[in-house]
């Protein structure tokens, strides 16, 4: 034995969907070369994460191990595979990859946050290949919601390794490459260690259905609409945009397109290739020349996204177009869990204007970018690892998908954010527990998830909150009663008296009883003041605030 191992290490994505984060490494334990797969963003609920702008995984272990690390490979461009990357990457320090869509959209955020763009390097698809220390890796495509999506061929000396990414088997994608079965035998015949395998529809049973037949069925309605028609969906998804403005073409509509992911997605898209004889486009300042049965809109906003374009065209308004009774409004998309919320609030405020809604559950207008049950099982078959080790999904996905493997003979292995698995030997081993979490981006500040910031946001919200002041004379005397500013709290409470009279007197009893040794004391001052607030508000209105106490010295 050459004491040399391979390891894999998930720190997002494994026990839940989004935020993408997974580390390889081989040689001997604590010296292995690492690399990292994909470092992507989950976004925030007001509910969990008030105020929060996004949610990274915490990379503290691996930024430790930073001289360790030879490189950070990007499997596609959606935001919880690549968001993450620009903002984390000083921590880093690690030569970036990905394929040439990939790397624009990388390239463009690392620009925007100062960073120099040429740290992320195009890769050519297989059978090309990158060293980084230990590993031999390439791109191996395949198909997505989104363009020039590839799994991971990771060689090592201890073996193969194939890692996904999001993918489906779908040979007529619209956009992007049809997956190439000869390919992939080609690939696996040599003989395959371990699959890390996507596992978000494991539990969906039947047949997945391919892009291109979404198309005919989007036609279809457009054909019978009367009024404008407005479509939403991923901005990423740019083979439905393709879709959508084709379909709109047929019917004889002008096509418009709001939302700056969106354009920002496209031109992308056009620049590296991948997506050509895209329909003409109208400005939406010449849309209101266009009379309205005539248009059809593409908008950003199909999960619910306050400020997107769908949002704004459900309050008023947007970009000097309004939508009216009968017009049709579809959601070609998917709502992820969690945002139903916000998606049915849109579709609430449109049915209010008489716009009719047309949503996927009729599953005619969308189809999943990832593999459904039969698929998981025809890639297992295809690629024959002797280990499956299930990846991007929550803990029921994991588990239901290592059960698959394990009813078609092969081994397979739960391994949630932290769990350091070796995939050395003949069967998995967990050999280490490394503590995960989550960074938050609050403004332009990464704060950690244990740092207090959003827990005390949460209580304020929950609680409200209470402001004291109170000033000294030099000789430790009062200089009048303290006074209370209040925030997210009633006016008044069971006494029917201001609330705030009500506190300030509980204040003043404080301060009038208080002996000369508690009012040197700011710490214990302080502390008496705050149980006055607290206790005298829970009696009012049944209710602790959280307080903050401001104690003044005159010198």
């Amino acid at each position: 034995m050459s004491g040399e191992r391979i390891i894999y290490l998930p720190l997002g994505g494994a026990g839940e969907i989004g935020m993408n984060a997974y580390v390889y490494g081989y040689g001997r334990p604590g010296e292995e070369d690492l690399i990292l797969v994909d470092l992507g963003v989950t976004f925030p609920d007001m509910e969990t994460t008030p105020g929060v702008d996004l949610i990274f995984p915490d990379i503290a272990w691996l930024a430790e191990r930073r001289d360790r690390l030879r490189a950070v490979f990007v499997t596609h461009a959606h935001e919880d595979h690549v968001g993450a990357v620009a903002h984390m990457w000083e921590r880093l320090g690690a030569p970036v990859y990905a394929r040439a869509f990939t790397a624009n959209i990388a390239r463009r955020k690392f620009d925007e946050h100062g960073l120099k763009p040429e740290t992320v390097q195009t890769a050519s698809p297989w059978p090309e290949t990158t060293r980084a220390g230990a590993f031999e890796v390439g791109f191996l495509p395949i198909s997505h919601s989104i363009p020039e999506s590839s799994a991971l061929v990771i060689d090592t000396p201890g073996g193969r390794l194939i890692h996904t990414g999001d993918f489906k088997i779908d040979l007529t994608p619209v956009v992007g490459e049809p997956f190439d079965r000869a390919q992939w035998e080609e690939v696996a015949k040599s003989g395959v260690k371990a699959l890390i395998c996507d596992s978000t529809n494991v539990f969906s049973t039947h047949e997945g259905r391919s892009e291109a037949t979404v198309g005919p069925e989007i036609e279809r309605l457009l054909s019978e609409a009367k009024g404008m028609v407005v479509a939403t969906t991923f901005a990423s998804n740019v083979a439905r945009l393709k879709t959508l403005a084709e379909a709109g073409r047929n019917a004889g509509r002008s096509i418009v397109l709001l939302g700056r992911a969106m354009r920002r997605m496209i031109e992308a898209a056009v620049e590296t290739g991948v997506l050509r004889d895209f329909p003409t486009t109208v400005p939406v300042e010449e849309a209101g020349a266009i009379p309205r049965e005539n248009l059809m809109l593409i908008v950003t906003g199909s999960q619910g996204e306050r400020r997107a374009a769908s949002a704004q065209l459900a309050r008023g308004k947007h970009h000097g177009m309004e939508l009216k009774e009968g017009d049709l409004f579809l959601f070609s998309s998917k709502t992820i869990p969690g945002n139903e919320k916000g998606v049915i609030r849109i579709i609430n405020q449109l049915s209010e204007k008489g716009v009719d809604v047309v949503d996927d559950s009729s599953g005619r207008y969308h189809v999943s970018g990832h593999a459904n049950r039969p698929d998981l099982e025809a890639m297992q078959d295809l690629v024959n690892p002797q280990i499956v080790v299930p990846m991007h999904g929550e803990h029921r996905h994991l588990r239901e998908h290592a059960k698959v493997a394990e009813t078609r003979g092969r081994q397979g292995v739960v391994a949630v954010n932290g769990t350091m698995v070796e995939l050395s030997g003949n069967e998995p081993k967990v050999v280490d527990y490394v503590e995960t979490g989550r960074t938050y981006l609050d403004g332009t500040v990464q704060v950690g998830a244990l740092d207090g910031v959003v827990r005390d946001r949460i209580r304020m919200a929950l609680n409200g909150h209470a402001t004291v002041t109170l000033v000294l004379d030099e000789d430790d005397e009062a200089l009048g009663d303290p006074w209370v500013d209040l925030t997210g709290l009633p006016e008044t409470g069971r006494s029917r008296q201001p609330l705030v009279e009500v506190l300030e007197s509980e204040l003043a009893a404080v301060v009038a009883r208080a002996g000369r040794k508690v009012l040197k004391d700011d710490d214990r001052l302080e502390e008496e003041l705050r149980r006055a607030i607290r206790n005298g508000a829970q009696d009012e209105i049944g209710r602790k605030p959280e307080v903050t106490v401001v104690v003044s010295r005159l010198s």
